[in-house]
């Protein structure tokens, strides 16, 4: 018997829409038909794909009012930053467009019995398994490169967002792909598991969790399959000696509470110094007390619920056990009463290893704060993790904070003096447990590449 998942609007609590789930043989079918549009769609030049994408730009902006309001109703988004979220798919898939030609050239090598080059050439299909608090991004991001590259590919999205999975669908076939180029499969984790050794399957691309991205990588190296992981973090950010302390406070606030705090590369640990302790403590608390938990349609609405009622449980849960073993409240930290799956901006002090608000990833707006005794001591809490996404570092000495991002911190991505997500034209990815693999500034275009050796040896 067919299962039966429902969409549920985290903000009324309110079914949205019910979705039957794929089989596992319809799933095996779909690959199969990219399979057979890969062989065609390889053929076509790489101009001629990077034309697409910038229909693809051209289709999203047209579409926004839909996109965001889907975003809203199915996980809870504020609207400005829904409209964010498109705007930056827009700018994606432009920029994948302007280098996609010169990213994939052919590329002349010395040979000392004759000419060579090196080609980049489209593996086949690519199984994208991609979360929901992105639910645009994440599929555009790692989608589009590998369409450009010449790879087709079948996305499995997560279940509370299945309108926006087929949404994506009709949008890439409005753009003018061809059919079967890009697919949503309204499949559970199981048979996206399965899928992973069907012999269409060339490459594996999963966005989510450091548990289940483990189990992906296992499961596609007994098939010798290459895999793109892009795990969770628990990114520190680090307040110094000489940091401009309102400056700081302002970019860590937005950077721990920006899309109700379910961000991969968000701001969860404040590591402090002890001489702007107190002073970061008591702005930090004053301006998270003052955002405003609401309605995301309104404009005045900071913070939106949670996507799901069992991810604010599992929230409250990971609090509830860091203030057991010995961490205290400064703000929030509380379920608040009535509708919608809310919880508010958060902070917890005295956060010390082995609990889960030092070790593991908070996916809400929880900060921990931690004091350091100095710069370095501060350097060396940041790095005490088994993660290595994001991070930051706040100093009036631009040369200095340089230098432990570049050869100090142990993470994929740094922000000095302020606080930015994903760039179109700057590498995403992380090291340790937050995964391997690199997306945008014309990296991911080549992850999924056959990088083929040519040599013709002279006739003479």
């Amino acid at each position: 018997m067919s299962k039966v998942i429902k969409t549920i609007n985290p903000f009324t609590e309110e079914t949205l829409k019910e979705y039957t789930l794929m089989s596992y043989d319809e799933a095996k079918e779909a690959v199969q038909n990219a399979d057979h549009c890969f062989e065609k769609w390889k053929l076509v030049t790489v101009a001629e794909r990077a034309e697409l994408a910038n229909s693809l730009a051209n289709v999203l902006a047209d579409n926004e009012d839909e996109l965001v309001k889907l975003m809203i109703d199915e996980m809870g988004k504020v609207q400005s930053q829904a409209k964010q979220e498109v705007a930056h798919c827009v700018a994606i898939c432009k920029y994948t467009a302007s280098i996609a030609e010169k990213a994939l050239a052919n590329e002349k090598r010395d040979y000392d019995q004759g000419k060579a080059f090196v080609t980049y050439q489209p593996l086949g299909v690519i199984l994208g398994i991609e979360p929901w608090n992105f639910p645009l991004y994440q599929v555009i991001r790692y989608s589009i490169s590998n369409l450009v590259a010449g790879n087709t590919t079948v996305m499995k999205h997560a279940s509370n967002v299945f309108g926006m999975a087929q949404k994506i669908q009709a949008l890439y076939e409005e753009a003018g792909f061809p059919k079967y180029a890009y697919q949503s499969l309204l499949i559970d984790g199981e048979t996206a598991s399965k899928l992973i050794s069907h012999d269409g399957i060339k490459g594996v691309t999963f966005t989510g969790s450091d548990k289940v991205g483990k189990l992906v990588a296992q499961e596609a190296a007994k098939y010798v399959k290459k895999t793109v992981l892009e795990l969770g973090s628990n990114d520190a950010y680090m307040v110094l000696d000489d940091a401009d302390i309102p400056s700081a406070i302002k970019a860590c606030v937005m950077g721990r509470v920006i899309n109700n705090g379910e961000t991969c590369v968000s701001a969860k640990r404040f590591i402090v110094t002890e001489k702007n302790y107190e002073a970061f403590k008591k702005g930090f608390k004053q301006a998270m007390m003052q955002l405003k938990l609401g309605d995301p349609r309104s404009d005045d609405t900071d913070l939106g619920p949670l996507a799901r009622k069992d991810l604010r449980e599992k929230l409250h849960e990971q609090v509830t056990e860091s203030i057991a073993a010995g961490a205290t409240v400064v703000c929030g930290c509380e379920i608040p009463e009535g509708k919608g799956y809310f919880y508010p901006a958060s902070i917890l002090e005295n956060v010390k290893p082995n609990m889960p608000a030092y070790d593991d990833e908070l996916f809400g707006p929880v900060a921990a704060l931690i004091k350091a005794k100095d710069d370095e001591d501060a350097m060396r809490i940041a790095n005490d993790s088994s993660y290595g996404l994001g991070g930051g570092i706040f100093s009036k000495n631009e040369e200095h904070a340089i230098e432990l991002a570049v050869k100090h911190f142990n993470t994929g991505m740094v922000n000095i003096n302020g606080y930015g997500l994903a760039q179109p034209n700057l590498p995403f990815g992380g090291v340790k447990n937050s995964g391997y693999g690199r997306e945008h500034g014309g990296f991911g275009i080549k992850e999924f590449v056959n990088i083929k050796s040519v040599m013709i040896a002279s006739s003479s």
